[in-house]
This record gives structure tokens, C-alpha cells and sequence, in this order.
């Protein structure tokens, strides 16, 4: 017969496995849930300045849809701190999670 405590761990590393138990219910949002949290972020906070999901002509604001994929430090560090003048400071106003989920949005190029 087997002891009491494999049998335990047996039996919770099934049920983990199978997506049962507390760790399962934690799963963080997919990628597509960020895009859609994002989507609405941004039209809500930064289109005045960038434009209905990404759609501005680029000549007063940067073009989002030309931001570079790979550069989510450099995203990361404007919108927090802000860029110069024409970029104000997010940082106090809203989350290191809102700026990942805008982030996820700036990546899609605004499709």
C-alpha cells in the first residue's frame, strides 16, 4: 500500500493537471483579452492625441502603428515619464498593468 503523502501529492498534481483546483482558476488573461483591454484604454485615454485605434496621420503625435514591436521598454519608459513636451507623463495615472494591456493594443499596429 502506498503512503498517505504520495498518494496526496498524487493526487494533486492530477488535479492540477486536469485544470482543476485554486492555481488553475489564477490563469492570467490571454493575449487577446490584454488587446481588447487595451483597445478600450487606448480610445479612451489616448486617442485625442493618436487618433481612434492608432488612426492619426502621425504629423503632430508619433504613429503608433509604425512603433516598433520589440522596443516595449522604450513604450514602457514614455508613457510612464513621459517624451518631452509633447508626451505627458502616465505614470501617476494609471497602472503598470494598463500601460501592459495598452501595450498589447500598440502591438497589433491597430487591427
Amino acid at each position: 500500500m502506498m503512503p498517505m503523502r504520495i498518494l496526496a501529492a498524487s493526487a494533486l498534481a492530477v488535479a492540477m493537471l486536469s485544470g482543476h483546483g485554486a492555481r488553475a482558476e489564477e490563469k492570467a488573461p490571454s493575449d487577446a483579452d490584454l488587446v481588447v483591454k487595451g483597445r478600450q484604454l487606448f480610445n479612451r485615454l489616448c486617442s485625442h492625441c493618436h487618433g481612434i485605434n492608432m488612426m492619426s496621420a502621425g504629423t503632430l503625435t508619433y504613429d503608433l502603428r509604425e512603433f516598433p514591436r520589440d522596443r516595449r521598454e522604450r513604450f514602457f519608459e514614455a508613457v510612464t515619464n513621459g517624451k518631452s513636451s509633447r508626451m505627458p507623463p502616465w505614470g501617476d495615472l494609471i497602472t503598470q498593468d494598463e500601460i501592459e494591456e495598452i501595450w498589447a493594443f500598440v502591438r497589433t499596429g491597430g487591427k
